[in-house]
């Protein structure tokens, strides 16, 4: 059977001018500048951006525009505007200068996690840069009791939102009473499971103006860790005093805003304007630039309509300094363009029109060019840790709404099939550059989690086995060659697979043509990420392709090794059944899961409701083997280090620093003290 081209041709096209342009750049560049066919050179080997200058007046409390405000009088003094105590950060190599605009890119209408990543990680608690430790940030203090049954949070007295008012108690109460617990909210917006223990959720009290409690029904050993995590946005992302204005429970009559804004309720209301969920196509904070925020920076320009990007200024009631006492940021601006191709983002890099990302173009496949175009571009590189464990993760839909299709795909050897069908070695050379390993979805190797069956199974490229499997389950064939179902027509495998990352389109288009080859009918849908999240929440996908997060966070990010979260591609109404028992708003209906999979569920509860860490591995130990007998879904290569673009005058970013969703890199390294040289 012929099988497509790897690349599209005018994505091959693109390609190729971006080759050609670092061809030329390196034409008029010294002869030692690197070859683009040899590997990739180690980090210290490539050129480094100038050492930081430390900054040149450290008198100054505040950025000169946020002084000038306050000597027209038309901003408070700083120390009206920053809590008693406020945040120190100390610099990661030198106190800042004031000013500049950090240039940055997105992905379409839907690459909010980008900017989740960058600008708004500010939670209760946080991860410190290393990611070895959880310290206090919005909360000035926390501590739990001895069973992490009540975990007592204090504020910082005078902090302000960035419109000026108080940030108080008054501020979680309100998004626990009246949206996480509200009746007529979370009747569509169930708790989420992290937020429960002993089969209840969360209750939370108001000790006083500054000081909140969060009580549990049982032991919640992993709170404390998930509020270091983007799930830690939630109760602190609600000011009361902006977001009441929008609830039935303060206003009888809200039928003129409906209207005015398009919703369909007040509940749709809210979501509009204060409701979503932090890093997913459904987050509300990146399209109302109205909505105050605790960040560095203010959102101005949101998502939405016909923006073209997004933009963020300094927060002028920030709660953090420096180790000099000086209002952070350093940086005046946030700036990031909208561009429905990576390539435009890698060619506006390339010019040195990106300041600092890693996101989208930080590819295997552009190291070589982006190492070729340093000195033109006056950039150098900075690495990330990878948590990931896969570059590429295939889950057939186990809980599909086709009864054939679900009989099929819940076979556990058409999975182990498909697999040997897979030659992994080549998509690793072709498509990765060389870079990584076959591997499944699996704890990464320096993870004490690490689990050799479950990493290497079904790895070995076999189509003879692969054959011999499914001649057992699928004999009969049509004229093309493909194998034919119970009903007698082609087994047909829709994939879909987001546009943004284009490695996982060309890997599923190698996949496409070995899986055919053993006679599996395959199509290669390649969407928009908000649509990927739709048809995934509707339950409504054949197979579904995304990154193998879980490499190193073993234990909070479970994704792959049982039906934890929605991100459990493979089983969506497992998912319901464990997270939403009732189904009460569910986009997909719960349905009871295999005995094998109730145990893991089981175990995992154990683990929340633990607090000794031996314990939690113990039992996390056994909920991999688990795994490993169900292999719920397929990989491909375990990632190679990651790296990204930073401009030689924009300082203060930790190299190597570490890359996760759940340390949601960069944001744990502070990016308030980076700055820029002026």
């Amino acid at each position: 059977m012929q099988r497509r081209n790897l690349l599209s041709h005018s994505r091959w096209t693109v390609f190729l001018v971006i080759l050609l342009m670092g061809a030329l750049m390196a034409a008029c560049q010294p002869a030692d500048t690197a070859d683009p066919t040899a590997p990739a050179a180690p980090a210290a080997a490539q050129p480094a951006a100038p050492a930081a200058q430390p900054a040149a007046d450290t008198s100054d409390k505040e950025a000169p525009m946020l002084a000038a405000l306050v000597a027209s009088g038309q901003l408070p003094p700083l120390e009206e505007r920053i809590p008693a105590n406020p945040m120190v950060v100390e610099p990661t190599e030198s106190l800042g200068q004031y000013g500049g605009t950090w240039r940055s890119g997105l992905r379409g209408g839907a690459d909010n996690a980008w900017l989740t990543r960058t600008i708004a990680y500010e939670y209760l608690v946080r991860w410190d840069p290393t990611w070895s430790e959880i310290i206090p940030n919005i909360a000035e203090s926390f501590e739990a009791n001895a069973d992490a049954t009540e975990f007592t949070f204090k504020l910082r007295e005078g902090m302000k939102w960035s419109d000026g008012e108080p940030y108080t108690a008054d501020d979680i109460v309100f998004w626990y009473e009246d949206v996480l617990v509200d009746p007529g909210y979370s009747a569509t917006h169930p708790v989420g499971s992290w937020l429960q223990s002993g089969g209840e959720p969360v209750r939370v009290e108001k000790v006083d103006d500054y000081t909140v409690k969060f009580i549990f029904a049982a032991p919640n050993g992993l709170f404390i860790q998930r509020l270091a995590t983007p799930d830690g946005a939630g109760p602190v992302g609600l000011p009361k005093h902006y977001c009441s204005q929008f609830h039935a429970n303060y206003h009888d009559d809200l039928d003129a805003l409906i209207a005015e804004n398009g919703a369909t309720d007040w509940v749709n209301l809210f979501e509009l304007k204060c409701g979503g969920v932090p890093g997913t196509p459904y987050d509300s904070a990146w399209y109302n630039a109205d909505r105050p925020v605790l960040w560095a920076w203010d959102i101005t320009v949101p998502y939405g309509g016909n923006s073209t990007q997004v933009v963020a200024e300094r927060n002028p009631y920030y709660f953090k300094v420096d180790t000099e006492g000086r209002q952070l940021p350093y940086i005046d601006r946030f700036v990031a363009e909208i561009g429905e191709d990576v390539q435009v983002l890698v060619l506006r890099a390339l010019n040195g029109e990106i300041d600092f990302q890693d996101r989208h173009i930080a590819t295997l496949d552009n190291k070589a060019v982006f190492a070729d175009n340093m000195a033109a571009g006056e950039y150098g590189f900075f690495d990330t840790i990878p948590s990931s464990m896969n570059n590429v993760a295939i889950a057939f839909n186990l809980t599909h709404k086709d009864p054939m299709k679900r009989e099929i795909y819940q076979n556990k050897d058409f999975r182990i099939a498909l697999s040997h069908a897979i030659n992994r070695q080549e998509i690793i050379d072709v498509v990765f550059v060389g870079q990584g390993e076959p591997y499944q979805l699996a704890p990464r190797p320096t993870s004490p989690f690490y689990n050799e069956r479950l990493a290497k199974q079904y790895t070995e490229y076999d189509p003879d086995l692969a054959n011999e499997i499914l001649d057992g389950l699928f004999p009969e064939k049509n004229a093309a060659g493909f194998r034919l179902g119970p009903d007698g027509n082609p087994i047909l495998v829709d994939i879909q697979v987001t546009n943004v990352n284009t490695t996982q389109v060309d890997t599923m288009e190698l996949v496409k043509g070995y899986w055919e080859d053993v006679g599996i009918q395959t199509n290669v849908n390649s969407m928009d990420r908000s649509l990927f999240y739709t048809r995934k929440d509707g339950n409504e996908h054949d197979v579904a392709i995304w990154g193998g997060d879980g490499g190193l966070d073993v234990v909070l990010e479970p994704r792959w090794y049982f039906p934890y979260s929605g991100e459990s591609l493979y089983g969506q109404a497992w998912v319901t059944y464990y997270t939403n028992p009732s189904g009460q708003g569910a986009l997909t209906a719960p349905e009871e899961p295999p005995a094998a999979t109730k145990a893991q569920m089981d175990l995992y509860d154990q683990i929340k409701a633990s607090g000794d860490p031996a314990q939690q591995a113990e039992l996390m130990a056994q909920l991999l083997e688990i795994a490993a007998d169900e292999f719920y879904a397929i990989g491909i290569a375990l990632p190679a280090p990651g790296y990204g673009i930073v401009r030689n005058n924009f300082h203060n970013v930790p190299s190597p620093h570490p890359g996760a969703w759940l340390y949601p890199n960069p944001g744990p390294t502070n990016p308030e003290q980076y700055w820029i040289s002026q």
